[in-house]
């Protein structure tokens, strides 16, 4: 490893004292330098680059080649500004040139039932729900690393799930169509730069042949530490990873609206058996 790359992972980690990983390329130097923009210049994109992102969206790996994921692709500042305030407000989504929302898309295939006149029955259960999250979430992914690396920021935006009713009206979406989350694109901001969060030791995460949670307490407790440091430099309050658990998910009314889903999925066509 360079000391430019060394330098990555101790980002990543949170921990100067790393040590180095072996195998190593160019891509995964791209992949540890990943974080989330908030912050985008008004730079317009360059011609095709959403064709682009989706020709990369589209080579991610689909179940059964099924593709039961599409994407709508907003830069129309009124329709970016209703859907921001479908989403929290959040100003980026307003700032950003290029809003994506992913979609699990059962439609299309409904579609292609209906015309050959067969009644899909594998289609209302949970698991062809999964298929369409899933796959939307690796084309989304393949998405993000193509854009970073033609010099381009982004942040998903999983608030767009606070209201998937209004965003589905918003987008004409069709029946057996839900938003998954939203991504903003554009080119990061020099004057506010994002800068790379720290993620949980490898220990508390990875498992060898089966699952352990031996010296998770010792893991997480590290990273707490770690963490609050990393906010402390940004000028943020101090607070650890464990704070961040307990306050996200203590009580239902932090899921802003997101409790609703499973009512909402069946409203718009969705079996969840």
């Amino acid at each position: 490893m360079t000391i430019n790359a060394q330098s990555k992972l101790a980002a990543r980690y949170g921990a100067p004292g790393v040590s180095p990983l072996k195998p190593w390329n160019d891509t995964i130097d791209q992949l540890l330098d990943h974080r989330s923009v908030r912050a985008f210049t008004d730079q317009p994109l360059p011609e095709g680059t959403i064709e682009t992102l989706i020709a990369a969206a589209q080579s991610a790996s689909t179940s059964s080649n099924l593709q039961v994921w599409s994407v709508v692709a907003v830069q129309d500042d009124d329709r970016k500004s209703r859907l921001s305030a479908l989403a929290g407000s959040q100003a980026h989504i307003r700032q950003a040139p290029l809003f994506f929302v992913w979609l699990a898309d059962l439609s299309r295939v409904s579609r292609v039932a209906e015309q050959q006149e067969v009644e899909l029955e594998a289609l209302p259960y949970l698991e062809s729900l999964l298929l369409g999250t899933i796959d939307a979430a690796l084309a989304a992914q393949n998405a993000v690393v193509a854009l970073e690396s033609l010099g381009l920021g982004s942040v998903y935006i999983g608030a767009i799930r606070n209201d998937i009713e209004g965003v589905a009206k918003e987008l004409q979406l069709p029946p057996q169509v839900y938003p998954v989350f939203g991504l903003c694109v554009g080119y990061p901001s020099t004057e506010r730069p994002a800068k790379v969060k720290p993620r949980l030791p490898q220990r508390a995460v990875l498992h060898h042949e089966t699952y352990s949670a031996a010296g998770e307490y010792e893991a997480v407790a590290e990273y707490d530490e770690r963490l609050g440091a990393f906010y402390q430099r940004e000028g943020l309050k101090a607070s650890g990873w464990s704070e961040q658990v307990i306050n996200r998910l203590r009580s239902v009314s932090n899921l802003h609206g997101r409790e609703k889903l499973v009512e909402e999925l069946k409203r718009m066509g969705f079996g969840l058996r």
